[in-house]
């Protein structure tokens, strides 16, 4: 008997043989199926995150030639909470393929923020900070202590969360979201989510998961400000 397509691609893909007999076939509300399932998917939508977010916000920002409504502050907190992540793995000599997509993030977010500067009309500033965070990057990665580097990983959350709340409110001050990707604010809160249930699964009801919660919060608040101000925004021209 052939094997429909759509058990193929869930058993390729999602799930063992033997969970897809639980779940579709006996109707078992198989618990450990269920865990294996939401953590691919969570698994899923943070690599969605890592890869996609800032390229679909960096492609937003040249295709309308304009970084109107986005915080500089926001995105530089983002560009030095992807940098932790890459500095820790260079300063301990992890092979490339275990940290390359965070490097592709950090390219990109830079790359934000002089568009954001760029189209402020501050082009040389812009190339300036390109090249001071390059040299930046390279002497962290090469010279900062173990000490330094122990203290820069965890604080990769909080400048992330403070990140969300900066946007969140030029959001609210402007009355508008600009040219704030809707794409990448859906792909960015779908990664928050997926990283509180991996980390509810690993660490229980410690202060990670707690920093994890309010993060995948603030994200759903800049996802739910990107649709009502583009509806109230759609509504005002009709």
């Amino acid at each position: 008997m052939a094997t429909s397509p759509v058990k193929e691609f869930l058993v390729t893909h999602l799930m063992p043989a033997k969970c897809y007999e639980e779940l579709f076939v006996n109707f078992h509300f198989h618990v450990p199926c269920i865990k294996f399932v939401l953590n691919k998917t969570a698994g899923f939508w943070i690599l969605l995150d890592t890869f996609l977010a800032q390229l679909l916000q960096l492609l937003k920002i040249l295709w309308r030639g304009s970084a109107e409504g986005l915080s500089l502050p926001s995105v530089l907190l983002q560009l030095y909470a992807f940098s932790c992540p890459v500095v820790y793995a260079v300063a301990n000599s992890f092979p490339l393929f275990a940290w390359g997509e965070r490097l592709f993030t950090l390219a990109q977010t830079a790359v934000i923020v002089f568009l954001i500067l760029r189209y402020r009309g501050e082009t040389l500033k812009g190339v300036l900070f390109l090249l001071t965070y390059s040299g930046l990057m390279f002497l962290l990665g090469s010279y900062t202590a173990a000490a330094v580097i122990s203290v820069m990983q965890p604080s990769a959350l909080a400048a992330l969360i403070a990140s969300k709340v900066l946007q969140a409110g030029t959001n609210y001050c402007n009355g508008h979201t600009g040219q704030l990707s809707t794409l990448s604010v859906f792909l960015s809160c779908a990664g928050s989510l997926g990283l509180l249930f991996v980390s509810l699964q690993e660490e229980g009801g410690s202060l990670t998961t707690l920093s994890h919660t309010l993060s995948a919060c603030l994200g759903c608040v800049l996802l739910a400000q990107v649709l009502c101000y583009k509806s109230s925004s759609k509504k005002k021209t009709e």
